[in-house]
């Protein structure tokens, strides 16, 4: 099951769309232009169904094998999920099909990841060479909107009758073609915190006279770090990032009233995403109180962990190392990932295709490498026919 023949053929025609998705980003839920060329193109394949508005602009096509409608099928539904959503971020690649759309980014490589399956699509639309049915997801507002879980909500997995679900994203800087995974905990549940710090604002000529927010923030940005380097089993991974400060005056002899910390915490365990929740409202109240200011905390849980199911993790890597020789097992992975509502849901696993040599994720002079698109296409489709028979 090495790259298909097919994919080779298709590769220009894949790329100009890759390329074409890419001068045209969407955010978020506003994946209107995208979700369209989707939906005309999973019709045009010969899809048994075509359903949009999913998640409000998700889209789903249903391929069934052969034996369908006869008995002789399997009953079982593998779903195959693409991201389709692009980052605020200014395009800075250069390339003649750089973003039209000023502050807008396909910086993740979503614009790859859609064209790898509608390429997985056609194929098999056209072979339908397995028992059971595909259905192939199209999801937008993997970036920071939780588009899977809104899916999910709107009963994507029973609609369709899914039984398992499979993901995969690119990663640059890893071996062009050479795939990466593991079982269990994969990508981390990444939460957010909000934590405005008051005082009492006043002239930077007279800090006597005012209580400072600032002083109190700079301690509270330091303070945070215990959470874990003291609270946190050292055995266990973490993150604690502040990632932004903002007050109210931007004047250079104004004390200001009020300071905003704003950042994430990344963990893999349950347990540990708690007591990091719980020490970052102590840190801030008992940092807060010894400036004499007050600290309000917002905390937002974000994506939860993302596990990758062991029986279904195997089969992944097997497609893998059928495809292109190369698995290599992974390690965590801090990033966030709204794969893990799906594999909440369902049974199944996430993979990660390395890109080669480039700019990382989220950079503005990244771009997908239109090379990996027959390797991705050919995963899919691997999966497909392994888990439904041949």
């Amino acid at each position: 099951m090495p790259i298909r023949n097919r994919f080779a053929q298709l590769q220009p025609e894949l790329a100009a769309l890759r390329q074409d998705l890419h001068a045209h980003p969407e955010l978020r839920f506003e994946c209107h232009r995208t979700a369209a060329i989707v939906a005309d193109r999973l019709r045009a394949f010969g899809c048994d169904e075509v359903v949009e508005g999913i998640g409000v602009t998700g889209v789903v096509g249903l391929i069934h094998g052969r034996g369908h409608g006869s008995g002789r099928g399997s009953g079982r539904v593998v779903g195959l999920r693409a991201d389709m959503d692009a980052l605020p971020i200014h395009e800075a690649t250069g390339k003649p099909y750089a973003s039209i759309h000023h502050g807008k980014m396909h910086a993740c490589g979503h614009d790859g990841h859609t064209t790898m399956l509608l390429g997985a699509a056609q194929y098999l639309a056209e072979t339908r060479n397995f028992n059971g049915s595909v259905a192939v997801i199209f999801q937008p507002a993997e970036e920071g909107g939780a588009g899977a879980k809104v899916m999910c909500d709107a009963g994507l997995m029973e609609r369709f009758g899914i039984t398992e679900v499979y993901g995969m994203h690119n990663r640059p800087g890893h071996p062009l073609g050479e795939f990466n995974i593991r079982a269990g905990a994969f990508y981390a549940a990444c939460d957010e915190f909000r934590i405005t710090v008051e005082g009492k604002g006043g002239h930077g000529a007279m800090p006597h006279k005012a209580v400072d927010p600032v002083v109190a923030a700079s301690a509270l940005i330091l303070a945070l770090q215990t959470i874990a380097s003291r609270n946190a089993d050292p055995t266990q991974n973490i993150v604690l990032s502040v990632c932004g400060v903002r007050s109210e005056t931007e004047a250079h002899n104004v004390i200001p009233q009020r300071v905003e910390l704003r950042g994430t915490i990344r963990t893999h365990e349950q347990g540990l995403r708690a007591l990091a929740a719980e020490r970052l409202h102590a840190v801030c109240g008992g940092i807060a109180a010894a400036h004499g200011t007050s600290a309000e905390v917002e905390f937002v849980e974000g994506y939860p962990v993302m596990v990758n199911h062991p029986a279904e993790t195997e089969v992944a890597r097997k497609v893998a190392l059928d495809v292109s020789g190369q698995c290599a097992d992974a390690g965590y992975n801090m990033g966030g990932e709204d794969f893990s509502y799906m594999l909440e849901e369902r049974p199944g696993a996430y993979i990660v295709l390395g890109a080669g040599e480039g700019a990382g994720l989220h950079h503005p002079e990244y771009d997908f490498n239109d090379e990996i698109i027959p390797f991705g296409c050919s995963w899919y489709v691997g999966i497909a026919e392994t888990r439904l028979g041949q």
